[in-house]
Formats: C-alpha cells, structure tokens, sequence
C-alpha cells in the first residue's frame, strides 16, 4: 500500500541473464511452482510476496488490473500465464505492469522479491526487435532506487564479468554496497567456483551465495538434503564456506539484508509516510463536506453559481486574466476583439465593398427599372432602395456568424469555468452546466434573431442621420463633371479608357460609352455616389 503512494521500500529485485536459474531460485525460497519455458518464462515484473503463516495450510492470491485472485497450489503457473497474457498479451511480448504473488505459509522468509525478465540480446521469432531494450528499461526502472536491493542470479557454467545483468548492476551500484549474487548450477560446473566467488572480480559488496537448485520431479525437501549432500560430498564444493551455500543460508541472509535495509532507511521512509499523509490530510481538508440535503445541496450551487459569474465578470467583461494567466482561449475581451476585427475586414474585403467592379451597371439598370412619371432631376428613391436591399442581403450572413461565434465561444468559456468551480460536486456540476448551456442557448437564438432584424431593417430605408454622409456624398459630387468629360470626350486618341476618382480609385469607363442618355450616366453617377457614402456609415455602424 505504500508503495502505490509511490513511497519506496527495500525490495529484492532479481536479475539475471536469460535461464539463469532465477525463477527456480524464487521457487525454493517460495516453496510454490512458478512459470517454466524454453526462452522468456517471465514477461512482466512479478512481485512475491511471501508472508511466514503460522497457521496450517497455503495461502495464494494473485493481484493485477485491480483484481485479487484466489490460486490454488497446482494452478500457480496456470493463474500467471493466465495473468500475464491478460497484462502483455498473447504470445511472446512484455510489459512493465506488474502481477503480485502473495504467498503465506509456514516457515517461508517474510520477503518482498521482485523477479524480472531474464536478459537476452538476439529476439525469437514472435518477439519484438527491441526486445533487449524493453527489458533493459525494466530492469533499470527497478533496480535504479536506491532503496532496491540487487539480487543478481549467475550461472556456474559461465564467465562472471560477461554476464549482462553484472554490467547492469554496477551501472546503478558502482561498488556493489547493495548488490548479492546468488550462483546456481553449481553441480554443472563445480571445478574453480571457489576461487570465482572468493576472488571476487565484479566486486558483489554482500557476497556470494552458491545453490544447487531443483531438478525434474524432486520435491523442495528432496532438494535441500541433495543441496547439502552435493556441498558435503563433491570434492570442489565442499571446499566452499558453508556459511555461503545453500538455499536456507540465501534466505536467512535476504531477511537479514531487508531488515537492515528497512532500518536504514526507516527515518527517510517515515519521514516520507509523514510528508504524505500531510498532503493527503489537507488535500482532504480542502474537499466540501458531502451534501446530505437539499438545503446542503442550494448552498453549494448557490457559491458554485457566484464563484463563476465572478469568474466570468474577470474574463467577458473585465479583461482580468489572473485565474487562467496562460490560457489564452478563456481571456474573452481580447478573443472578442479578434473576433470583432475578423468580422470587420470580412464586411470591408467582401464583394459588395468593390465600389469599382461593373460601375454604374447595377444604377444604371436601377434606375430604368424605376422609370415612372416624375420631374426629369427627380433620383427616384426606389432605385437606391433596390440597390440597397440587394448589397445588404449579400452581406447578410456576416454578422449571422460573427454573432454564432461570438456565442460558441461564450459557451465554452461558461462551461469551463463552471466545471473548475464544480469540481467537487459531480451531481451539482452535470446540472449546473445543463442549466447554463440551455440558457446561453436561449441568449443565442434570441442575439441572432436581433441581429436579423436589424438586417431586415436596413433593407427598409435609406436613412440616417450621421452628417459624415451628406459630407462624403458633396466630395464625391464634385467629380461629376471630370467623370462626365472623360465619358463624352471625343477629341482624343486613344479614347481613355478609365478615371481616377478620389475615394474610388482607378475606375473602368469603356462599357459606359454606350449609353446615349447622358442624364441616365449623370443620376446613375449619383446615385453610386450615394450608396457609396450611405455603405461607408453602413459599415461603421455594422463593423
């Protein structure tokens, strides 16, 4: 339970190169069968934990993905591998996540041990190309702490300071203080091993320990007497110190390097239960009581619902950005600036805002279309009104969505604001976040309906009252009578064929030479001229 606080304790964590012996040194410490196979048997950490029970019989529980499995005896391999391809899936692949084996029995060592995939460098068929780096990582991850301690397996049979799982270790333990090897197969090769773990060259700092491990159908007592027998009897091996062989001096010596382990490390571990058991406590503290009724209920919504208009005053109205200073998404004054701005060059770079293209096609056409029994100077308002309810239909659609937009955002803003301040309550905050999307939907359609009746009232008339109007209709007038020349002149070769006029630039006249009526050019001239200082204030006001 510690240790998923992520607080660490001494643990045994076994290494080794691949069939080494690991896992049948754990099963003589453990007294259970583990998983056996050609190759990787073991493809995830998996964390014995083995209990002394006093009481009679075995006790087996497998733990992984949340789940604690009863086990019985015979099963114990069947349940891992079960396990295991549950963690790493089928086949031949590993995972870090690790299973538990908790094993209490009379007479085991109380031990925590931590068995880990043996090390290979060339893949098999069905294992990943990586496969040496995948279970470096893992042996690394475990055995880095310095509170693990290293029990590195090594084979009889091979050159010590070749093994892989040395190098490892002494790349975390330089002067191996907390780095045991067990050696196993010592009845394969017993000529040397003496001089091997007396001398010492891949400096193991708790020594060595030589084992005879279980072969075929032995039982784990038939075992231990053939162990003693072996280190007795063989002329090489019984030369080796007894306080250094056997399976029963490798636990008795485990236990006594834990306990010491747990008492070094006992005032840092404390003191880390202690640093975490504060934050928890005040994370507690910081939790709202558990609502019991409704009036309980009220007032948490009530200071959820004022925690957030505050919020949203700071953000929507304010421009203050201290509750969120590095998200720029939720600072909504600036963001409805750029949407205001956004929505401004779209109305000013739009196609109704091209005074130039076709000039005078569209009065031209208005104002013959018009045509009634009036006063020869008479500008017939219907013509501009026609003219205009056709420019602002066109543009309809921009401030339609600018103002979705505008409410979009608004609505991710409120419900993100909500959320932070309802944290705590799941219930309060599904309801308040409903009842607020539902209202900044009501506040939507109602904005966009508004905006479409002031779209339609445009259409209605051309009026307004801004003299910014009459000023820039009586300066675009006065180049009437230019326009007019450059029409009619006759006299020059080649006839121009466009006009510089100020506030319109560079405008085309070719198609309008034409038109014989040269009153129909001089009110189609102003009635552009009318619209084009009646769409500058339309765009102001609109923009």
């Amino acid at each position: 339970m510690v240790m998923k606080e992520g607080i660490q304790l001494p643990t045994i964590v076994v290494v080794g190169d691949q069939s080494s012996g690991k896992s049948s040194v754990l099963e003589s410490l453990a007294g259970v069968n583990l998983p056996r196979s050609q190759g990787i048997c073991t493809r995830v950490p998996l964390i014995i934990r083995l209990q002394n029970h006093a009481r009679q019989g075995l006790e087996l529980y497998l733990e992984y993905n949340g789940k604690t499995v009863p086990v019985e005896e015979p099963q114990i391999a069947t349940a891992i591998n079960i396990a295991t391809d549950e963690v790493a899936g089928p086949g031949k692949s590993i995972s870090d996540i690790p299973l538990t084996l908790v094993v209490k029995k009379d007479g085991v060592p109380d031990l925590t041990m931590v068995d880990l995939p043996g090390i290979t460098r060339v893949p098999v068929h069905g294992q990943p190309d990586n496969i040496y780096e995948q279970i470096r990582d893992i042996i690394m991850q475990y055995i880095t702490p310095k509170e693990s301690i290293i029990l590195n397996v090594l084979s009889a049979t091979v050159d010590f300071s070749t093994c892989e799982s040395i190098r490892m270790s002494q790349q975390v333990d330089k002067n191996g203080e907390r780095t045991l090897a067990v050696v196993t197969k010592v009845d394969r090769a017993p000529e040397g091993l003496v001089d091997k773990v007396t001398a010492d060259d891949v400096n193991i700092g708790l020594g060595y320990v030589c084992v005879r491990n279980r072969i075929g159908d032995e039982s784990y007592e038939e075992a231990r007497k053939e162990e003693a027998r072996l280190f007795e009897t063989n002329a090489h091996l019984s030369r080796i110190d007894k306080s250094i062989v056997g399976v029963h001096v490798l636990a008795q010596k485990l236990v006594r390097i834990q306990a010491n382990a747990i008492a070094k490390c006992l005032p840092e571990i404390v003191k880390n239960i202690s640093a975490k058991l504060d934050a928890n406590v005040s994370e507690l503290e910081k939790m709202p009581k558990a609502l019991t009724s409704i009036a309980d209920a009220t007032q948490a919504m009530m200071r959820i619902i004022q925690a957030a208009k505050e919020s949203l005053k700071k953000l929507l109205w304010r421009g203050e950005f201290d509750e969120y200073p590095e998200d720029n998404t939720k600072h909504g004054t600036a963001r409805f600036v750029e949407m205001l701005n956004r929505f401004s060059d779209e109305l000013h770079n739009c196609e109704e805002s091209n005074l130039s293209k076709d000039f005078l096609t569209e009065e031209i056409k208005g104002l013959e279309d018009a045509r009634g029994i009036e006063l020869p100077n008479f500008l017939p308002c219907e013509a501009f009104l026609r003219i205009l309810r056709r420019k602002v239909e066109r543009i309809s659609y921009l401030p339609i969505k600018l103002s979705e937009k505008y409410w979009y955002y608004i609505d991710d803003v409120v419900m993100s604001v909500l959320t932070r301040h309802s944290e705590m309550y799941y219930h309060l905050k599904v309801s308040a976040k409903g009842a607020a999307h539902n209202l900044v939907q009501k506040l939507r359609e109602q904005s966009i309906n508004r905006v479409k009746e002031i779209v339609e009232m445009e259409k209605l008339t051309g009026y307004t009252c801004n003299p910014d109007y009459m000023m820039e209709w009586n300066k675009l007038m006065k180049q009437q009578d230019h326009f007019m020349n450059q029409i009619s002149v006759t006299n020059m070769r080649p006839l121009p064929c466009s006009v510089d006029l100020e506030g319109l630039g560079e405008i085309q006249i070719e198609h309008l030479r034409k038109h014989s009526d040269v009153s129909i050019l001089q009110q189609a001239f102003d009635l552009k001229m009318r619209m084009v200082a009646y769409w500058k204030v339309f765009k102001m006001d609109m923009g």
